[in-house]
């Protein structure tokens, strides 16, 4: 496709553009970004479309182009990318090429109704990726050349997705060409500034060059005017076209098309009469882009130019003639397009909706119900906004009982990922006040006991604790709210270290036939995901490893099949990665993590998550002996004090802890291991697997304050004896054993050894054979030991148990 007048100047951003096609061409087949900006009519479509044709024989080429008035419409410039190819399968064969990603991407194109869960808008990305992975591969071996027009009025979703896809260039044999006006597109804050994803390390980041268009010149403003109006056009005149147009080439045509209607002759004496055409030639836009919007716009634009500045939208629409009626029924179309928005993970565009319906405005019975529809919309991509609009619903009338309780349960929920725990405790505290008896408060007294639970500090934990025994223990699991309350009951008993079979037992009923009941599931939004991650969680701590294993392998099947892979999927594997490192398969759970870590990052920064994986991972890497790189992970997430308001996946000062007496930083670990047991021990938390600070801090102290150190490990071990796990008891008595004498040391680490072997603990039970081998001076023991290690990926411990065995051997 030739442009329709010759280009001008333009003789860099050509070459560039060869050299990127050249590039995307070559035997390399290296992809990257192209990116044109300049105001409007600086030449950036005629420059695309001269790169398409240059492309054309050895790409395969896709385009697409903002629109002015579609830039709310969710996912309009991708469908414009993929549509035409898209139509060249039937619809059985385009199924298939979608594959698992169908019931989460489908909808966002328009090529299925949305079924299921909500999906999350890193999701709906991620399938858009694999789509178009697919259909350049099915449609032509050729690279793929994309090709963005006017992308400043492109929709928020095709941006975010543009911006997410260009940090994976140097993976995939694409250039993308992005033309926009750098001014709108600032002005509308778009997801899509390119830059940005190459700055987060976005990976593979193919070529990136950023071209600008400058104005023409006189000389080529002179070329240009004499092309349309003929060889006689003088230099004055010439140059007027140039100072009035300021070197513009829509603006410069446009005004010699200008000349041309009026016959004006192109000589000096005609350029007085410029300025006025230029201004006219400008000014016709408006009204043509008005006439685009339909006839309800012209009407309240007229309406809104006699009122003047003192314009207010009732007032417009009474003078346009609009009555309240239809009023009324433009907010409740904006209502359910906001529906439909969320409903092919595009929440940005919903919240625009329903922001537009509140400025209607709507009804007075209407507006708490907008507004907590609004603080719906806004939960996952900006808690602080959610607690804004779901308060204000909440003061209010206008909510039945109903929408008032999932209102509390939604605000409680976005304080508390905005690290506002107490708030969210306080807000559900003071909602089941006035709710009456009945599902509706069990819910709400649920999820208080839960954000209560989770806070890192607490007034009166074990009070909390007396209280959530007296409203579970005797609860059968007949409904979820029973099951809800069961959850909560056993992880705060894990966390306590009470009785394992009796958390096992509060685990059972709060299950459906070992799985979370219908509407406690992974992606139900009634209760939330907590509820399964933490009787994973809790199965977990009680040896219970194939049963947590089992629900995180759900978790992570559920997500990706519901396209949730932001920060719930990171979770997931974070969870999983967990599981691995209690179960001692530590580079398995370094993966886990790693990937864990790498899906937050997408999705920002200072998460839950993060703390979780970062903790989990430094945890793990001090079990392989790799403490450089647990500190690199430290460093790099910020993992230390002040710690979030939320606890930390195992608990966060206690690995911290640990981290400093691996590097030698004895002073500083003592001091963190007290405050960590400063903070659990009042709220009676002595599960020393998921806080082991007592054996850390018994061991630090060992060689300068031995009596305390021992006092510690003893008391230790009368908390393990009450939990009752093997893997709780074989740890306590290891760490007894220090501080006994040497015949009862060994005998202590034998009964130690014995413990764990029951255990699904590998890598806890390698380290006490390892010290039980040392302490019987057996070279056998110690193989066994060392080979134990390098199966579980403990490097470190295994070397340590090399050493043994060659001081056993010297000493022979």
């Amino acid at each position: 496709m030739k442009p329709s007048r010759p280009l001008y100047e333009r003789e860099p951003e050509l070459a560039a553009a060869a050299e990127a096609v050249d590039a995307l061409c070559g035997a390399q087949a290296v992809g990257g970004l192209l990116v044109f900006s300049g105001e409007a009519g600086i030449g950036k479509t005629a420059l695309l479309a001269e790169i398409q044709a240059m492309a054309a024989d050895r790409c395969t080429v896709w385009s697409a182009r903002g629109g002015e008035t579609v830039t709310s419409v969710p996912f309009h410039v991708v469908r414009q990318l993929l549509q035409p190819a898209l139509d060249q399968f039937p619809p059985d064969e385009t199924r298939a090429l979608f594959g698992d990603w169908y019931d989460t991407t489908a909808p966002a194109l328009g090529l299925a109704e949305p079924s299921g869960p909500q999906p999350d808008p890193q999701g709906v990305r991620d399938g858009l990726d694999f789509v178009v992975g697919r259909l350049a591969s099915r449609l032509s071996h050729r690279p793929l050349l994309l090709i963005v027009d006017d992308a400043h009025w492109a929709d928020g979703e095709s941006l975010a997705w543009l911006a997410s896809f260009t940090a994976r260039l140097g993976e995939l044999p694409v250039l993308v060409v992005q033309a926009h006006r750098p001014q709108e597109l600032a002005e509308r804050d778009a997801n899509y500034i390119a830059d940005r994803e190459a700055e987060r390390g976005g990976g593979g980041q193919g070529t990136v060059n950023r071209v600008a268009l400058r104005a023409l010149t006189p000389d080529a403003t002179a070329v240009l005017v004499r092309a349309g109006l003929g060889d006689h056009a003088d230099d004055p005149f010439c140059r007027e076209v140039w100072a009035v147009t300021g070197g513009n080439p829509y603006e410069a045509v446009e005004l010699v098309a200008k000349v041309q209607d009026r016959e004006l002759p192109p000589v000096e004496e005609s350029a007085g009469e410029l300025r006025e055409l230029g201004a006219s030639a400008r000014g016709s836009g408006l009204v043509a882009r008005l006439e685009r919007l339909g006839t309800n716009a012209n009407r309240f634009a007229w309406a809104a130019a006699v009122l003047g500045t003192d314009i207010s939208q009732e007032l417009a629409a009474t003078l346009a003639g609009m009555s309240s009626a239809e009023a009324a029924d433009c907010t409740a179309r904006l209502r359910e397009a906001a529906g439909q928005h969320l409903a092919v993970g595009a929440p940005e565009a919903a919240r625009r909706c329903l922001e537009r319906a509140l400025e209607e405005p709507p009804r007075p019975k209407d507006r708490a119900a907008l507004l907590y529809e609004l603080g719906c919309a806004t939960l996952l991509s900006s808690p602080p906004t959610t607690v804004q609009h779901l308060r204000a619903a909440l003061d209010m009338p206008g909510l039945d009982d109903g929408l008032r309780v999932d209102a509390t349960f939604r605000l409680a929920a976005a304080l508390a990922h905005n690290n506002q725990l107490k708030d969210a405790a306080l807000s559900l505290a003071a909602e089941a006040a006035r709710t009456a008896p009945g599902p509706g408060l069990m819910r709400l007294q649920a999820a208080h006991f839960m954000w209560e639970g989770m806070q890192a500090a607490e007034d009166d934990g074990p009070a909390r604790s007396r209280r959530l025994t007296r409203n579970a223990d005797h609860l059968k699991g007949r409904d979820n709210a029973e099951r809800a309350l069961l959850t909560l009951r056993a992880f705060d008993a894990m966390l306590r270290g009470e009785n394992a079979q009796l958390i096992v037992d509060l685990c059972e009923r709060a299950l459906v036939d070992g799985s979370p009941a219908r509407g406690l599931g992974w992606t139900d939004s009634e209760w939330g995901f907590e509820l399964p991650t933490m009787v994973g969680i809790t199965y977990t701590f009680v040896d219970q490893l194939d049963r947590a294993e089992s629900l995180f392998g759900e978790a992570v099947r559920a997500f990706e099949i519901s396209g949730w892979s932001g920060a719930h999927l990171a979770f997931a594997h974070t969870l999983l990665g967990m599981v691995h490192r209690r179960r001692g398969r530590l580079a398995e759970a370094e993966g886990f993590l790693r990937e864990g870590l790498r899906l937050a990052d997408r999705v920002g920064s200072g998460l839950p998550v993060h703390w979780d994986a970062a903790c989990l991972l430094i945890d793990t890497l001090l079990a392989r002996g790799r403490t450089d790189e647990a500190r690199k992970i430290a460093d790099r997430y910020d993992f230390g004090p002040p710690y979030p308001s939320a606890m930390v996946l195992p608990d966060g000062p206690c690995v911290r802890g640990r981290l400093l007496l691996a590097e030698g930083r004895k002073e500083d670990a003592i001091a963190e291991l007290e405050a960590a047991g400063a903070a659990l021990e009042p709220r009676e938390r002595f599960n020393g697997i998921w806080a082991p600070w007592a054996g850390d801090l018994a061991r630090a102290l060992a060689e300068d304050d031995p009596a305390r150190a021992a006092h510690l490990a003893a008391r230790n071990r009368v908390h393990a004896e009450r939990f009752g796990t093997p893997t709780a008891l074989g740890e306590a008595l290891r760490c007894v054993a220090l501080f006994a004498p040497p015949e009862r040391s060994a005998q202590l680490l034998a009964e130690a050894v014995g413990h764990l072997e029951k255990s699904s603990s590998a890598y806890e039970h390698a380290l006490a054979r390892v010290d039980y081998g040392i302490a019987i001076g057996s070279h056998r023991e110690l193989a066994r030991a060392q080979k134990q290690a390098m199966t579980c990926g403990a490097e470190g411990l295994a070397a340590r148990a090399q050493q043994a065995r060659a001081s056993i051997r010297s000493s022979e």
